[in-house]
């Protein structure tokens, strides 16, 4: 089977797969859901590789000593350039939409770095600025924790409408100015509103689904969704379980779940925000669709479902190329 949507996947955790791992880099991981050679088959032409900042709990999961933030920042980040130097005529960083598109006129797919949890920020603007010039392009504020940003989601009311910190709200501007984009997956309700109230440029939501679908409060609600595509965002597809269906408890993904998130994040926000960001290699569950090289029978599956051609050229890359392009370049 041909790949017939190539696609653009906004969220993937594939670098911290690999250090757990003892990898050197992200050419061919065994038992990953993700890697270079996987996303080249599947047809992924950019793919955003989180730098994800683990919990105490995941720390103490782990089958390696954890180095402390600034280590574990850097050697991820060491495991990325040895993919780029071993692997160059296959894979580019991309630091912009340009960079992409030249990569893929040269026959290259294309990764870019981002931050998930953005802690190591230590409410410093000079660390953003250092992050920025490691090549990092886009940041989750938060993740599950407080941090010098603001609140994460959470079961707690009062935790959910807390806001950003003033240096959250200082934050925003500057990384609008830099060229750093900012990610609301994890935030808080409160933060939120305070992203859109105060971001000059659209801002995403990378690996999202809808609350009106799944009750868990890393979902969006319909109103966050509307303001979300009125700002130019977008929001990408979380294939996780517990983040799909009315079921928190659920184990099993199917193209069915998944189908309904996107069709319902097209029916509130417009065709123009929706987007992928499977979260691969940060999930685990039963999953119809288990790794990238699965993803053209994805698409060709959602097309079996009523999607047309223009929506899952959208879906698949048009809405995310758009986005990179008014924020990045």
């Amino acid at each position: 089977m041909g790949v017939q949507y190539p696609y653009i996947d906004l969220h993937c955790d594939t670098l911290n797969y690999a250090w757990q791992h003892h990898a050197e880099d992200i050419w061919h991981l065994e038992g990953s859901m993700t890697d270079v050679v996987r996303n080249r088959a599947g047809g992924c032409t950019l793919q955003l590789y989180a730098v994800f900042m683990p919990c105490d709990a995941d720390i103490e999961r782990y089958t390696r000593d954890y180095p402390g933030d600034e280590a574990y920042i850097a050697a991820l980040h060491g495991i990325w350039q040895r993919t780029l130097n071993a692997h160059g005529d296959v894979i580019a960083q991309a630091l912009c939409m340009s960079d992409a598109e030249e990569n893929a006129k040269n026959g290259r797919i294309s990764g870019m770095l981002s931050m998930e949890d953005g802690r190591a920020v230590q409410g410093s603007f000079e660390n953003i600025r250092r992050f920025y010039n490691m090549g990092f392009r886009m940041m989750n504020l938060t993740w599950n924790f407080s941090n010098c940003f603001g609140a994460p989601n959470s079961e707690d009311p009062a935790v959910m409408a807390q806001g950003l910190t003033d240096f959250g709200k200082e934050a925003i501007g500057y990384m609008n100015d830099l060229g750093m984009i900012v990610d609301v997956s994890h935030l808080s309700d409160g933060g939120f509103r305070d992203v859109a109230q105060l971001s000059r440029k659209p801002f995403i939501a990378s690996h999202s689904n809808c609350r009106a679908l799944n009750p868990h409060p890393r979902s969006m609600t319909d109103d966050m969704i509307r303001v979300l595509a009125d700002k130019g965002g977008i929001m990408g597809v979380n294939f996780y379980p517990p983040f799909l269906s009315e079921d928190v408890r659920k184990n099993d993904m199917t193209i069915d779940d998944v189908s309904r998130q996107l069709r319902h994040r097209i029916n509130t926000g417009g065709l123009e925000c929706a987007a992928v960001g499977t979260d691969f290699d940060g999930i685990s569950g039963e999953l119809e669709v288990p790794a990238s090289d699965r993803m053209p029978w994805f698409f060709d599956e959602l097309k079996k479902r009523g999607f047309t051609s223009d929506e899952l050229d959208h879906i698949c890359r048009k809405n995310a190329e758009r986005f990179f392009r008014e924020t990045l370049g």
